[in-house]
Order: structure tokens, then sequence, then C-alpha cells
């Protein structure tokens, strides 16, 4: 078993042993938690798009226009 199976293991044997409550509390935090981390990402992302789009690096156009362009 790998290293990081083996603490996701540890993890939920851990989360096993707490009650129906502290699991529920649990769920909503490591929930809140991946979206802002979800919601940074994409932040980071649209931020290097945008970059690339002011230097020309990407174009807009719907689906037509990318198959007109690549039969070029």
């Amino acid at each position: 078993m790998s290293e990081r199976m083996s603490s996701l293991q540890v993890a939920l044997e851990m989360v096993d042993g707490l009650t129906l409550e502290e699991q529920e509390v649990l769920l909503e935090v490591v929930s809140h938690r991946f979206v802002e981390r979800r919601r940074a990402e994409l932040a980071g992302e649209i931020a290097i798009t945008r970059e690339a789009y002011s230097r020309g690096k990407v174009r807009r156009g719907a689906v037509d226009d990318l198959l007109a362009e690549l039969k070029e």
C-alpha cells in the first residue's frame, strides 16, 4: 500500500471513530475548504487565460471558426 493510501486509510479510520455529529461538522468543513480551493484554482486559471488573451495567445470564436481555421 502506498504512503498516500496509508494516510487516507488512517484518516478514514479516525473519521469512523467520530460521533455522527462530529462527522457532520467535519464533512461541512472539508466541503467548504474544497470549494474554496477549487475557487482559488479557477481564479488562477482565469488570470492565466486573461493574460494569454491580452498577449494575443488566445482568440475567441465559435466552433465553426476553429474548424475553418484548422482546415487552412
